[in-house]
């Protein structure tokens, strides 16, 4: 199979993701190393979006008995 700025849009990457995902191994990844990239970089962009929902939860300790 081979892959292309389509694969990596398919997972939901940018094609400048996928160029800068190509520099950093300095080949094309396979398509397994493609989807491990998706997933992490999914992950992440979640808690970037919701860290100013986080923000807004107590962060005080209050002892319950």
């Amino acid at each position: 199979m081979e892959i292309t700025v389509k694969t990596a849009e398919q997972l939901r990457l940018t094609a400048e993701e996928f160029e800068l995902i190509k520099q950093k191994l300095g080949r094309t990844p396979n398509f397994n190393e493609l989807c491990a990239f998706s997933g992490m970089w999914s992950e992440h962009c979640s808690y970037k979006n919701s860290i100013k929902w986080l923000k807004t939860l107590p962060v005080k300790v209050v002892a319950c008995l």
